[in-house]
């Protein structure tokens, strides 16, 4: 792992969420909380974190579940929430981002950050992610790259393998050129973080993704 990333995997799913710190200043975004917002907050509190950003890589359920729980937590660090303007559809309408299919059907608010591909996400001074639209998995799904450090992919990127593309917005030709035409340009040696599973690297899948070859 990178030094100021924290993983926690989260319900059911076991969703990964990360959260990315400033070292400096301590502010912090969360990305895909799905799940068990509690135990992200012990996380966030353990070191003394602020948390000024959700980050969302697309909109189903076991990646949204924590958020508003978080948004109401921090309500007064003014934190905003953040996802591609294509998500948003998906956020707030429980049967498309399937929470109405897990018996807990719930919605969110339009972001505060409406996010287009190439748009930075500035946590702090030190601190940015860069927005990778890659469409596929949904039609707002994005990857986010912090530096030359760490990508954050979602369900976009697996370790060999690649998200399912038959649920709503799904693809499998838009996740092909997603992911062969905007990430795999990227530099071989770069970490992969995913929504799901363990990290990986944009050289292993390049040469090991069965999907992509």
């Amino acid at each position: 792992m990178v030094r100021n990333i924290l993983l926690t995997p989260v319900g059911e799913l076991q969703v990964n969420c990360y959260i990315l710190y400033c070292e400096k200043t301590k502010k912090c975004a969360i990305i895909d909380p799905g799940a068990e917002p509690e135990k992200i907050v012990r996380k966030i509190e353990g070191l003394n974190l602020t948390p000024v950003f959700v980050v969302l890589t697309h909109g189903h359920y076991d990646h949204i579940g924590g958020v508003n729980f978080l948004l109401a937590k921090y309500a007064s660090n003014d934190i905003k929430l953040a996802a591609h303007e294509a998500e948003i559809e998906m956020l707030a309408n429980p049967m498309i981002n399937y929470s109405i299919m897990s018996g807990t059907g719930f919605s969110l608010k339009r972001p505060d950050l409406v996010l287009k591909d190439g748009d930075m996400i500035e946590i702090s001074d030190e601190l940015k992610l860069k927005t990778i639209h890659t469409p596929g998995h949904t039609f707002g799904g994005s990857c986010y790259l912090y530096d030359d450090k760490a990508l954050f992919s979602g369900d976009t990127l697996f370790l060999e393998s690649v998200g399912r593309t038959d649920l709503h917005g799904g693809s499998f030709e838009a996740i092909s050129r997603s992911i062969k035409e905007k990430l795999f340009t990227l530099d071989g040696g770069l970490k992969v973080f995913p929504g799901h599973g363990p990290h990986t690297s944009i050289a292993h899948e390049k040469n090991h993704n069965m999907y992509l070859n």
